[in-house]
């Protein structure tokens, strides 16, 4: 899970979250994301802990676990933890991130695990409060912000609250803030069955490049990618499609996909070719657009020298490879400070571009909380597609 704060020092927004039952029961050795998270979150009015955003880049279990428990999923008016210890308080999300495709791709595929059915019923229920107020005057807890268009023309109707693929937009929670713009990469819609076929296949998360600021006078401090577990053959569209124009994929942060797995690097796998699989090189060159000095973050267990996968030891080596020519580094969460007791990684984001810092808030922040992980990217980019602050439209 990766919690980014603004350089406004109020907003804030989380990507994906696994917190671990053991955790909720207090096992000694697993980390407590919950607990860790809580304590970086601001409280409303209400003394609700809340999050700005919150962003589920696809529906795997490991990428929205805990999320019933640890989240209030229905109308604002109807929250119920308002007399619990704070602790207790589920957090609240004023505006959810999401888009239709990675949950109708999954579906065809596996069966969604109870947070997940959670969260999609949540976004349902906020796409229809927006169309049953004519995107107006909608509150905290019932926005939402859809990214990507749907199949057959169900999200022609959604206009202001619906991003499509190559857009850009810079408003958190309806509001406009200059410290973020985010440009939406994937999932791609489907060209013909076979590339739907392609992309059911493979994990068709959402990938944002997202731009944060290190001040006003410094909105392109950082460029941080961020791509769930997308899988090797959206990386070899995507650079068929943006070979022309690579600086739309240029990072200063690099969450690897899919916990550093080697399938968002090959076609092959790497255990049944004894170290031999090929590389995509497309996929490779979509992954290699670094800024100087930038940093690939792998979030997963520690990597070793065998045939699990992910985490991958011929990925690393790649990713290792692709920060050396660009004078970075590959950072594993599961092994910082050490593997025996790994803790949040947080970088800082100032003018003179990303750092590893020791926890404690410069400007921007990126904390990976669990298995820490990412900061952002900053890019101006061409084409842009604003949404506005005000919306109007979802399916």
């Amino acid at each position: 899970m990766t919690l980014i704060e603004l350089a406004d020092g109020e907003t804030k927004i989380l990507i994906d979250m696994n917190i671990r039952e053991s955790a909720d029961a207090g096992e000694e050795h697993t980390f407590d994301a919950a607990a860790s998270l809580r304590k970086k979150l601001k409280r409303d009015k209400k003394g609700r802990p809340y999050v700005d955003a919150f962003l589920l880049s696809h529906p795997d279990q490991d990428h929205c676990n805990g999320l019933r428990k640890h989240f209030w999923m229905g109308s604002a008016s109807d929250y119920p933890d308002d007399n619990k210890k704070d602790g207790e308080k589920r957090i609240f999300i004023r505006e959810i991130w999401s888009s239709p495709l990675v949950f109708r791709r999954a579906s065809k595929n596996h069966t969604l695990c109870e947070d997940a059915k959670a969260f999609t019923a949540e976004a349902r229920r906020r796409v229809k409060v927006n169309r049953d107020k004519k995107f107006t005057d909608v509150l905290e807890g019932d926005r939402i912000l859809i990214l990507g268009e749907d199949e057959d023309g169900k999200t022609d109707d959604l206009g202001p609250i619906l991003v499509k693929v190559d857009g850009e937009f810079d408003r958190i929670n309806w509001t406009h803030n200059s410290f973020f713009r985010a440009r939406l990469l994937a999932p791609l819609p489907k060209d013909d069955e076979d590339t739907e076929e392609v992309l059911s296949k493979n994990h068709s998360s959402t990938i944002l490049n997202i731009q944060l600021a290190a001040d006003r006078e410094h909105p392109d401090a950082c460029r941080f990618l961020t791509a769930g577990d997308a899988e090797v053959a959206i990386w070899d569209l995507l650079w068929a499609k943006h070979e022309g124009q690579p600086e739309v994929l240029e990072y200063d942060v690099l969450l690897t996909p899919h916990h550093c797995s080697w399938h968002s690097l090959s076609y092959e796998s790497w255990s049944e070719s004894e170290g031999k699989a090929e590389v995509s090189q497309d996929a490779r060159s979509a992954l290699s657009q670094t800024r100087s000095s930038a940093v690939l973050v792998a979030s997963s267990d520690p990597i070793k020298d065998d045939d699990n996968d992910p985490p991958c030891y011929g990925a690393k080596l790649e990713y290792e490879d692709i920060a050396s020519a660009a004078g970075g580094s590959f950072v594993c969460t599961g092994e910082h400070p050490t593997a025996s007791a790994p803790a949040p990684l947080v970088f800082s984001i100032s003018k003179d571009g990303v750092s590893l810092s020791a926890g404690e808030r410069t400007t921007s922040s990126v904390a990976r909380a669990l298995k820490p992980a990412a900061v952002a990217s900053g890019l101006t980019f061409p084409n842009r597609q604003v949404v506005p602050n005000k919306p109007a439209g979802f399916a």
